[in-house]
């Protein structure tokens, strides 16, 4: 794997208030402005993306967690002629909100996603982000007890008392006795955020049912009139809208009389409204069963000899 590490291709640094470390880890906080630079020997253009908790495995843009990296969703930056490149990473406008927890960023020298970095130059930090937030934990004194946090669906990311602590299902141990705040989270799902208590020795189940954040998607076809199913279900005829879809990628199947039928995705983005736009291709058949006719050439001579045999055939008349 062509991994072109530090002075080799891709050399990123991160940088806050004026401190700077070379690439490995580093500690931030949700809302801070993240300064990132770095140099690249082997490209004009630096391609960012993100990876971490409830976001789509091969990353998205820095600007816009909506943007998959595996989709063409990179936040691009010019590296200048001293090879030099920088990028001010705001964390709190993101086209969405991140959670609490570890990510990884990735320059790339090349447009490649996480799962095709092969042919690629890049380098990665990881940036642990989290609440900037105070929290007082009322506790007695007393043997220490535990949480059994679960949710439904699973993989939520889970804060306790501004603190990230991982992913569900998550048992946390060691808590002393006292009243904590526990916030679930998951990538296109509501944040549910409630109080649980730690008894002395004892453990705590907790369990989350996330709700899915809805968008919505206005269908049109050209020609109009085309009938719609989304999802399999019928939808109605075109122009169509349908409200309240769960974020992420819905199925589409388009068909109108003489047309070539058309199944396509659509990806609904959170709080949103959507607009996807199908073009139909007559169909190339006259009649529904029927293909069209298939001309079949004739030479002359053989029109001339089928005259001449009809008309020898040809029953007289009269006399």
């Amino acid at each position: 794997m062509k991994h072109r590490n530090l002075y080799a291709g891709i050399l990123l640094l991160f940088m806050l208030a004026g401190a700077a470390a070379a690439s490995g880890s580093t500690q931030s906080y949700l809302g801070n402005t993240v300064k990132l630079s770095g140099y690249c020997y082997t490209s004009s253009t630096v391609y960012l993306f993100l990876t971490g908790p409830n976001l789509p495995a091969n990353g998205v843009a820095l600007d816009n967690i909506n943007r998959r990296a595996d989709q063409g969703g990179f936040t691009e930056v010019s590296v200048d002629d001293h090879d030099h490149w920088e990028y001010d990473w705001g964390t709190s406008s993101l086209g969405g909100g991140l959670d609490a927890g570890i990510y990884t960023i990735y320059v790339v020298d090349s447009p490649n996603d996480r799962s095709n970095l092969d042919e690629a130059g890049y380098s990665t930090i990881s940036v642990s982000l989290g609440n900037p937030s105070i929290s007082v934990v009322t506790a007695t004194p007393g043997i220490p007890g535990s949480f059994d946090l679960r949710s439904v669906p699973d993989n939520a990311s889970v804060v306790i008392n501004g603190n990230y602590k991982g992913s569900t299902p998550l048992n946390v141990s060691g808590l002393d006795p006292g009243t904590y705040t526990i916030t679930f989270s998951r990538f296109n799902y509501e944040k549910f955020t409630t109080p649980a208590t730690i008894e002395a020795g004892a453990v705590t189940e907790v369990n989350a049912t996330l709700q899915p954040k809805t968008g919505a998607l206005v269908i049109n076809t050209t020609p109009a009139g085309a009938h719609i199913l989304l999802d399999g279900n019928n939808g109605g005829t075109a122009p169509f809208t349908s409200t309240n879809l769960t974020a992420g990628n819905h199925t589409i199947n388009a068909t109108l009389e003489g047309y070539v039928p058309v199944e396509v995705q659509a990806y609904v983005i959170a709080n949103q409204t959507v607009t996807s736009t199908i073009e139909l291709k007559k169909n190339a058949t006259i009649f529904p069963g029927f293909s069209a006719p298939v001309p079949v050439p004739v030479t002359i001579g053989a029109c001339t000899a089928a005259l001449l045999f009809f008309a020898f055939r040809r029953p007289r008349t009269g006399a």
